[in-house]
Formats: C-alpha cells, sequence, structure tokens
C-alpha cells in the first residue's frame, strides 16, 4: 500500500517526543515482523484509526510504499466504534514482572530492545531477584568480525563520505552512525567465555556482557526498556 493513501488522523490524541520516536524507529527497522503482527489500522477512508506513530516512523524513515499486510481496514466500524477505538487501542492493561524479565531475558538485550525502567522504580531489585550469569564455553571461540554486524553503519559512512557536508558536520554524522552498529551479544558472551582476564574485563566495562548486576549498575549500564511497548504505548 503507498503511504499516501494512508491518512494520519488530525485529532490524534496521542503524541510523542523525537527520543522515543526514534527507539519506535529503531523498533520497527530491527523488528519488522512486528509490523504484520500488529498493523497500522485505517477506516474505509483511510484515515489512521490506530497506528500514528508507526506511520509517522514509517514515514521519516523514508518508506514510500509499504507491504499491504502492514495495514488493516476496519471499514466495519461505525463512526462512534472509530471513536472509541482510537482511544482504547492505547489502554495499557496490564505492568511489567519485572523478576521474570530478569529471570527470562538478557538485561543487555532489553537494552537494545527499548525497555525502560521508571526512574526510582523498586520493582526490578538486580541483588535478590536475578543471579548473576556465568559464562561457560560451549562451543569453539568465534571469530572478532562475528561479533556486530556493520551493514547499516558502513551504509550510513558512505553516504556520509560522499555528501558535501563540512567536515565539522561529516565527522558529528559519523559519531551518529555508530549507534546503528549491531553487536551480536550471545555471540560475544561464548567469545568472552574464551578470553582471558584482561580481555574479559575490557569486555565487561564495555557492557557487551554483564557478569556482576551490582558493578553494571555503579556503572550506569543497567537500564530496562520496553520492545513491544514502545509500539503500544508511544504509539497513537
Amino acid at each position: 500500500m503507498k503511504m499516501t493513501k494512508i491518512k494520519p488522523n488530525p485529532n490524534n490524541p496521542r503524541k510523542i517526543d523525537s527520543a522515543a520516536l526514534q527507539k519506535l524507529k529503531d523498533s520497527v527497522e530491527q523488528f519488522p515482523k512486528m509490523m504484520k503482527l500488529r498493523p497500522i489500522v485505517i477506516d474505509q477512508d483511510g484515515m489512521i484509526l490506530g497506528g500514528n506513530m508507526r506511520y509517522l516512523a514509517l514515514k521519516e524513515m523514508g518508506w514510500k510504499e509499504i507491504p499491504d499486510e502492514w495495514v488493516k481496514i476496519a471499514d466495519e466500524l461505525t463512526p462512534d466504534e472509530k471513536r472509541r477505538f482510537i482511544v482504547a487501542d492505547n489502554v495499557s492493561g496490564g505492568d511489567w514482572d519485572w523478576e521474570i524479565l530478569g529471570a527470562e531475558w538478557d538485561p543487555i538485550e532489553l537494552e537494545n530492545w527499548g525497555l525502560e525502567i521508571p526512574d526510582g522504580s523498586n520493582d526490578f531489585d538486580y541483588n535478590t531477584k536475578v543471579e548473576n550469569p556465568i559464562y561457560e564455553a560451549k562451543s569453539e571461540k568465534p571469530l572478532e568480525n562475528d561479533l556486530y554486524d556493520l551493514g547499516k553503519y558502513n551504509q550510513l559512512i558512505s553516504e556520509i563520505d560522499s555528501s558535501d557536508l563540512s567536515e565539522k558536520e561529516k565527522e558529528f554524522l559519523k559519531l551518529a552512525a555508530t549507534r546503528h552498529i549491531k553487536f551480536n551479544y550471545r555471540t560475544i558472551a561464548e567469545y568472552y567465555a574464551h578470553c582471558n582476564s584482561e580481555v574479559q574485563n575490557l569486555i565487561e566495562n564495555s557492557a557487551l556482557v554483564i557478569i556482576d548486576y551490582n558493578k553494571a549498575i555503579e556503572l550506569g549500564f543497567v537500564k530496562l526498556f520496553r520492545d513491544i511497548e514502545i509500539m503500544a504505548e508511544n504509539d497513537d
């Protein structure tokens, strides 16, 4: 479906700041299958009932046409039902269980997915609820080139180098481009298990693995975010 056929709701009651929008764009870029599972909902005239922020994210990302399965046409709703859907689609029906999150998910992965703990929250107690992980070698030591993905980063660097921008502007944008370097944390964990203590300590200080949650908190690395909730709470 062409993006021009989708109309943002001029009376959308939801808003989003630039930081949250960037997280949403990152989420869509890294996990596009989510768009199929949670499509933009429009009425028979193409006006968005649910998904204004996802539409904005896609537009800023340069999408001109999106897969049809990323859009759901709700042409059976009455005017009152449309007004209700616009609000009900954004009502959160539950809270995170931080104990289960800490036990079942890797904190670094959650951070990359966009899950954030409110400042001052005591719901997630690393000291009592999360056991420090133990990294043991399970296979051969991975190659360093397998620890990261530079695809998007290299693309941006090439675009910056070929631009007519000033050197200062290029320098800034190249620094910004490093945020698109993707680290393969499971592979890094295996790599870590094969390293000597000096390399392991540097990897820990870079928060590529977490051995001691107290140390990670002290260094300011343990800050959880919400991935799917970004698309739900920051959405419409």
